[in-house]
């Protein structure tokens, strides 16, 4: 995947020629998608291309994990930076035309629409197991951007075909949270039928079903999230990095890596060392700063505590989890994937896989945190800050446990993003999010 992204989008932007004989060539400048799709290679092809287009800063490559920390903090980090729309996340004071919103949404639906056309045409791939795989991927990376979409916006547009004709009608009304939700999970549990156990870099069927935990307890399913994460933490091979710093700034996936996007020195910039790290890093110097949020730890003998340094530019506390300009971006880890089965064995009363106390206090022995004596949701809210800080879950985390944010219940329409204006002037059967 690393070399290949945007290769990729040369290689589809200028056409992708195949050709069985001269007489089937077409123009160099003007290769039809179907031409690019209708071959094995071809479809895989796309299928990279896909991944490379999720990876953008605008989505995974970023600015997702942004979208949630300045949306969903109160003041544990702080917006230093002098770009307006990430200010006006930070406010909670978006508007319409905020343009990383816009981005977001815009280059979701590229992703979305890339992986219905590798699903459209995994037809052409004769051998069955690699067509398996290739339709599992799209799978993933197609559930993996609706329900980052759902989180975000609530009820979206859904598409399960791939669009090649612009100029058409392509006016859609939004489907409910519900039907994106169901259309998720759906995808990934064929993703998890058809991946193999291991995909390289790519996602697998551990991926899959990591994910699944994740969109489960979000829904507040917590024994289809206690099955799904048991599943990856006892037959996935994953394990936790055996420090919490090895789990970051890494030129390829360490072992606690369930998924991550890699970025390399030949396919663009990582917009979270951009916001987050110093000049020295190849960051602005600290757009983001999280003094306050180092009051969250109760143990100056957690390692947590510690990974964290001083912006040279603005004086500010910076996070050690962004530093390395080409360093992959974590998606999904083992650590989570032990706190979504502790929280949800704790609201279930069970002890799967292991007791609640006993995972959250291995979990916190990795860092050296002195271990808890007793559990509760307050503590497991506060374990997964400590642990998922910056990577993009407290938005999210906070309205599952009805927390409020600036003052703002977990349900204030602030917290939901505008449809972008751009969508909504071209779309006639969009409807706006209440309060913008």
């Amino acid at each position: 995947m690393k070399n290949l992204k945007f290769l990729l989008i040369i290689f589809l932007s200028f056409g992708l020629i195949n050709c069985e004989s001269e007489l089937d060539i077409e123009p160099a400048q003007s290769v039809s998608i179907g031409a690019a799709l209708g071959t094995a290679d071809g479809v895989k092809k796309v299928l990279i291309g896909t991944y490379a287009e999720a990876g953008q800063s605008s989505t995974f490559g970023g600015y997702s994990h942004i979208m949630s920390e300045l949306i969903g903090n109160d003041d544990e980090v702080s917006w230093e930076g002098t770009f307006l729309a990430p200010r006006e996340m930070y406010n909670k004071n978006m508007l319409s035309d905020n343009g990383l919103v816009g981005g977001h949404w815009n280059n979701s639906y590229e992703v979305i629409n890339q992986a219905n056309l590798v699903l459209d045409n995994s037809s052409n791939i004769s051998d069955a197991t690699e067509r398996a795989t290739v339709e599992g991927e799209a799978l993933f990376l197609r559930a993996l951007t609706y329900f980052d979409l759902v989180k975000f916006f609530g009820g979206v547009p859904l598409r399960t075909a791939g669009v090649t004709n612009y100029g058409a009608d392509l006016d859609i009304a939004r489907s409910s949270a519900d039907d994106i939700y169901a259309q998720v999970i759906s995808d990934l549990t064929d993703a998890y039928a058809k991946l193999p156990v291991s995909n390289g870099e790519f996602a697998d069927r551990y991926a899959a079903q990591a994910l699944l935990a994740r969109v489960y307890l979000q829904q507040g399913n917590f024994a289809s999230a206690l099955a799904a994460s048991n599943d990856v933490l006892q037959n996935s091979g994953h394990s936790l990095a055996s420090t919490f710093r090895g789990a970051f700034n890494n030129d390829s996936d360490s072992s606690e890596d369930i998924f991550a996007f890699q970025v390399t020195s030949q396919d663009g910039s990582n917009v979270l060392i951009s916001h987050y790290a110093d000049q020295p890093y190849g960051g602005r110097g600290g757009d983001i700063v999280v003094d306050t949020y180092r009051t969250l730890f109760d143990s100056s003998l957690d390692s947590r505590l510690f990974f964290f340094y001083y912006s040279s530019f603005n004086g500010g506390i910076l996070t050690g989890k962004y530093t390395n300009e080409y360093g992959n971006v974590p998606t999904i880890r083992v650590a989570e994937m032990h706190l979504i089965r502790a929280e949800a064995n704790f609201r279930l009363g069970s002890s799967t896989g292991l007791a609640p106390l006993t995972e959250i206090n291995a979990l916190r022995g990795r860092s050296g945190a002195p271990a808890l004596s007793s559990l509760s949701l307050d503590l497991i809210f506060n374990e997964r800050q400590l642990e998922l800080g910056f990577e993009g879950h407290i938005l999210h985390d906070k309205k599952r446990f009805g927390k409020t944010i600036f003052g703002l219940p977990a349900n204030s329409p602030r917290l939901v993003c505008p449809i972008p204006q751009s969508e909504m002037d071209s779309n006639s059967l969009m409807t706006q999010n209440p309060g913008y």
